[in-house]
């Protein structure tokens, strides 16, 4: 995911990149032509300036010299207007590039299964989402379009330079071989630079999104320490990448200078002899002058901005890998009912995370439509993975799944999830209101909707405590509230949907008594007509189950009601006795 084309320019790659400008075309080509016309103005003052002197000051023309002094005024005057357009529409066009592959990638990545997040650090998906693209609309408003101008002025003021004095062009182009040469070894040693650099900003966000996120974990455990030394060798290589791209600079950019002299040298030295000599006239050589410092501007340039161009196709095949990753669930089916019946079977399903190991085997069960199912069973018995597999999460390896007689891969994915509510035992909350938190910003579950559930589930007391009731911030994952209340918070988001099968996973095992018997309460009221799937550690929460499914190493040891169960005096019996007794 983080390996870059070892090619110096991908031609394919580009192709993809300027395939979103399509839209904008119109907007590309203007601004094309625009650094078109300031790659010929450009040489225009130079001849301008020559002729001033060869013609109108030499001659004590004041009237001639005070009309081409105004016309090179009016040429810098449209210079600058036109380098304005030209800036504007670029930056303008690299954004509108950037904006939209962003947009592509962020629902590129909102399709993934849940097993790519389980091997790929957010950190690394914030950079691709984030820097990498930005890099990319560097490459209209620093790449490409200035690579092109630049060229043009370059091939232009060569041009010029023969046309005026075959002789003293050939004299100030002798550096250009050397410069040629010099250019060639900065660009390949900025561009394994510009790979560095990418690949620890990558590294850097990581660790610093991962630790962040995990900081109590830190802090409780005193490994302060351990982690700041972590953190001083990542950025130190974070350093180091840059320190080369600065030393690359370092060499290079002197270099043009002291061969920009040496042409400059070159041509005071030839020049000299030939204006007194009356072979060469002075206002030539000042038009030289100026040619030079044009010529060599561009080529300093040059180096900068196909390393801008660089930077950006490493950014962009960054990008691509992440839109070419096909982990996506496949959304093949085309069957959305507006409700569910709830019947659902499992048949000989079997599961595996990395499609090796195995988490479920062979479960065979059935769910009657209204029936309350609960799954007991030790930590990894797989009792989530059971509920991953039915709301297509993740994929299962074999068997067949069905809810109301119909394969499941025949729903579309966004009506299934619709009728199937989870209440996770982790509950995330976003920076944003407890009233968007419960909506999630659906605008067809109102206000006051929300208000009657949280009554109903016995919330509202505890929301309207919070200085702004329902409008207020949670902040960053709900760090402003307690455990019981995300998790009551998260049974609203739940009940406000009108599910028609309801998932309870640990729903009730990180929250203290009093809390627990609002959500059993709650429960009573919520499962009643629907169908109803608890996973819980608490065997008390599930004893008015319908049937108890019992878990152990992926497979089913026993099922039953809570009293069949127990007369059986197998597992469940076990368990129970363990927690009772």
């Amino acid at each position: 995911m983080s390996s870059v084309s070892g090619k110096a320019f991908d031609l394919s790659l580009f192709r993809r990149v300027m395939g979103f400008v399509k839209p904008y075309k119109v907007v590309f080509y203007t601004a094309l032509g625009l650094t078109i016309v300031l790659a010929l103005l450009g040489v225009v003052r130079p001849v301008l300036i020559g002729d001033m002197i060869d013609k109108y000051t030499v001659t004590g023309d004041e009237k001639g010299l005070l009309y081409l002094t105004l016309i090179i005024f009016g040429i810098l005057f449209l210079e600058g207007i036109i380098q304005f357009y030209q800036t504007y529409l670029t930056n303008w066009l690299g954004q509108s590039v950037t904006i939209d592959l962003r947009a592509r990638l962020f629902k590129h990545i909102l399709s993934f299964k849940l097993r790519y997040f389980d091997k790929t650090a957010i950190g690394t998906l914030v950079t691709r989402v984030i820097s990498d693209i930005e890099t990319i609309s560097e490459i209209f408003a620093q790449g490409l379009l200035s690579i092109i101008g630049d060229l043009l002025k370059l091939i232009v003021v060569i041009v010029v330079m023969f046309v005026f004095n075959w002789k003293l062009a050939l004299l100030v182009l002798i550096p250009i071989p050397l410069l040629l040469f010099a250019t060639n070894i900065f660009k390949n040693a900025i561009k394994q630079a510009f790979q560095d650099v990418r690949t620890m900003v990558s590294r850097l966000n990581a660790f610093v999104q991962e630790h962040i996120t995990g900081m109590y974990v830190v802090q409780v455990f005193g490994k302060e320490k351990e982690e700041q030394d972590k953190f001083e060798r990542i950025n130190k290589e974070h350093r180091d990448a840059h320190i080369a791209s600065v030393w690359a600079y370092s060499i290079f950019f002197p270099v043009v200078e002291i061969l920009s002299a040496v042409s400059l040298a070159l041509l005071v030295w030839y020049g000299v002899r030939n204006v007194l000599g009356n072979a060469v006239s002075f206002g030539d050589m000042v038009v030289f002058i100026l040619l030079i410092h044009m010529m060599f501007r561009p080529i300093r340039q040059l180096a900068d901005r196909f390393n801008t161009l660089q930077m950006g196709m490493v950014g962009s095949d960054r990008v691509f890998n992440v839109l070419d990753t096909d982990e996506r669930i496949a959304r093949t089916g085309d069957l959305a009912p507006e409700k569910i019946k709830g019947d659902i079977s499992f048949k000989g399903v079997h599961f595996a995370y990395d499609s090796k190991n195995f988490v479920l085997h062979d479960i065979n069960l059935e769910v009657k439509s209204g029936e309350t199912v609960a799954f007991v069973g030790a930590t990894g018995a797989g009792k989530s993975s059971v509920v991953n597999l039915l709301s297509r999460f993740y994929e299962f390896d074999r068997g067949e799944i069905t809810i109301d007689g119909r394969d499941i891969r025949e729903y579309d994915v966004e009506s299934l999830r619709k009728n199937i509510a989870v209440v996770l035992q982790d509950v995330f909350l976003f920076s944003d209101s407890i009233l968007n938190n419960i909506t999630l910003n659906d605008p067809n579950i109102s206000r006051e909707k929300v208000i009657e559930a949280a009554k109903i589930i016995g919330a509202h007391e505890m929301i309207m405590k919070f200085p702004d009731g329902y409008d207020h911030n949670v902040r960053e994952r709900g760090g402003m509230m307690s455990t019981g209340q995300r998790q009551l918070i998260s049974f609203i988001r739940a009940y406000v949907t009108d599910p028609s099968v309801l998932v309870l996973d640990e729903a009730t095992s990180s929250v203290d008594t009093e809390t627990e018997e609002m959500i059993q309460n709650a429960i009573e009221r919520l499962t009643e007509g629907r169908t109803s799937i608890i996973i819980a550690h608490r065997l008390s929460t599930v004893q008015k189950a319908d049937k108890i499914i019992v878990l152990s190493k992926g497979r089913i040891l026993e099922q039953g009601s809570h009293f069949d169960l127990l007369e059986q005096e197998g597992h469940y019996k076990r368990l129970f006795d363990l927690q009772f007794t």
